[in-house]
């Protein structure tokens, strides 16, 4: 949902704002293309306002597309879907769960809408798995003009709208090729950090693995989800243990505000509470996990053979910040999308954590100097600080995207500042 505050605008972590001055709610695609033919200056999709940087503010146009959400078509038998790009994930699979169908994989956070997740290179864990936008088999774009363009594997633009910040056009529909749906089993448990990097390949045996370590401490807390036919489902006591955690995860953070020095303490009490968990459940309900503390991040894609040496040098940055957030890992499939952070390569990605209501800038900065001796390219929904100069020599087919952008967005209505920084135009 769109909240505006006396017609202030601001994204889930409060790191920006924007007071826009033409804020639409199009319930119909003609509608949109309205919109977009009467935009005259920067024209922005607000999503679910959970990207950290700037991408989707404006000063100027927004649009809001939750009056225009939900499945358009649904074909089981060839396993695909298309949804109105609004829809957020959460919805998403509800109405895929009809169909029997399930997206392949997903992240931890469902409040995303298709379009954003896709647009920013969202991604959840797997070797096998790559950034969401893989899972696009066709994308209906309205351009600058208010034309229609639907694009499809075998026309050459197709990989370049499949992430691309917004840049090309407002997304209209989606296709997504979907699987059937599918059980999991999630097994939590807390281990020395150290034994997760010697062993990082076994755990990558299963079929999805993440772990978040705890600065100031050796421990880290590994999940991994397996696929099963056991049944079961998630509880009103997984729901209510699961708040408990947050309230307690928010007072700590509360306490390690005034208490910066506190932080090594607080983190070895929070550790010391880790016990082994496991829960079985449709995998709709086993991906999501319930964000009610406010952080701010940043995460960078690296070559996935760099990853155990990139999380040590991070551990001395972080805990020089006093930061009680854990670093989360988690690996990401090459893929030859020309905007995803793992174009051409296998990646793991690698995010670090501030509380809302603390600073966030130096502690991205310091990260981001471990990052770029490994050649990091930054998640492009979470904090960072590169600009065209830096990125062109990241992304191998860096300049045809350009290229592409200028032929479908030649006046730059979908350009804003931060966008400008960042493509260099």
């Amino acid at each position: 949902m769109l909240h505006l505050t006396d017609g202030v605008w601001e994204n889930w972590s409060g790191s920006v704002s924007a007071r826009p001055t033409h804020v639409h709610y199009p319930e119909t695609e003609s509608e949109l293309r309205t919109v977009v033919e009467n935009a005259g200056e920067t024209l922005r999709v607000a999503g679910a306002g959970h990207s950290f940087p700037p991408v989707a503010k404006s000063e100027a146009t927004f649009v809001s597309l939750e009056r225009y959400t939900g499945l358009v078509d649904a074909d089981p038998e060839a396993r695909q879907v298309t949804v109105r790009a609004g829809t957020p994930l959460w919805q998403l699979t509800e109405a895929l769960s009809e169909y029997g169908l399930m997206l392949e994989n997903m992240g931890d956070i469902d409040a995303q809408s298709i379009a954003g997740a896709l647009s920013t290179g969202t991604h959840g864990t797997g070797t096998d798995f790559g950034v969401m936008a893989t899972q696009a088999a066709g994308l209906r774009l309205i351009t600058a003009d208010g034309s229609v363009l639907d694009l499809g594997r075998g026309d050459d633009r197709f990989p370049h709208a499949q992430v691309s910040l917004g840049a090309l056009g407002v997304l209209s529909t989606v296709t997504l090729d979907v699987v059937d749906g599918y059980r999991l089993r999630e097994r939590k448990r807390p281990v020395d950090i150290e034994d997760v990097l010697a062993n990082l390949e076994d755990y990558r045996e299963f079929r999805n693995f993440e772990f978040w370590w705890f600065p100031h401490t050796d421990t880290a807390l590994v999940k991994t989800l397996e696929e099963t036919d056991e049944t079961g489902e998630p509880g009103r006591l997984d729901a209510i243990e699961e708040r408990i955690e947050n309230l307690a995860w928010e007072g700590i953070n509360r306490v390690g505000r005034r208490l910066p020095r506190a932080a090594p303490s607080l983190n070895r009490i929070t550790t010391g509470t880790f016990a082994d968990s496991e829960r079985v459940g449709p995998a709709k309900d086993i991906y999501p996990t319930t964000r009610d503390v406010r952080f701010n991040e940043t995460e960078y894609g690296v070559p996935r053979e760099d990853a155990a040496e990139v999380l040590r040098e991070l551990r001395d940055v972080v805990e020089s910040h006093d930061v009680l957030f854990p670093v989360e890992f988690r690996d990401v499939a090459s893929d030859s999308i020309p905007l995803s952070p793992a174009t051409g390569r296998d990646s793991t990605f690698i995010a670090v954590h501030a509380y809302h209501r603390r600073p966030y800038e130096s502690l991205v900065a310091d990260a981001e100097s471990v990052f770029d001796r490994f050649e990091g390219r930054p998640h492009w929904g979470k904090h960072h600080t590169k600009t065209a100069a830096d990125l062109t020599s990241l992304y191998p087919e860096w300049e045809s995207f350009l290229d592409v952008r200028a032929e479908l967005d030649r006046e730059g209505l979908f350009l804003n500042d931060h966008l400008h920084e960042i493509f260099g135009v």
